[in-house]
């Protein structure tokens, strides 16, 4: 499961395609959670990826 913010979304879920062989579950981060950084850079994430 990756966090990510806008940038990185598409990255996060070819990772997850590669690693799973399956299509992901995208969430978008709960607003108590938005101090979440994204796993790929320091920016806020936006989404969460993976099931």
């Amino acid at each position: 499961m990756w966090k990510c913010c806008e940038e990185h979304v598409d990255l996060a879920i070819d990772m997850y395609v590669d690693e799973m062989e399956a299509a992901p579950e995208i969430q978008s981060v709960p607003v108590d959670k938005s101090d979440e950084r994204c796993d790929f850079c320091q920016n806020r994430a936006a989404y969460v990826v993976g099931n």
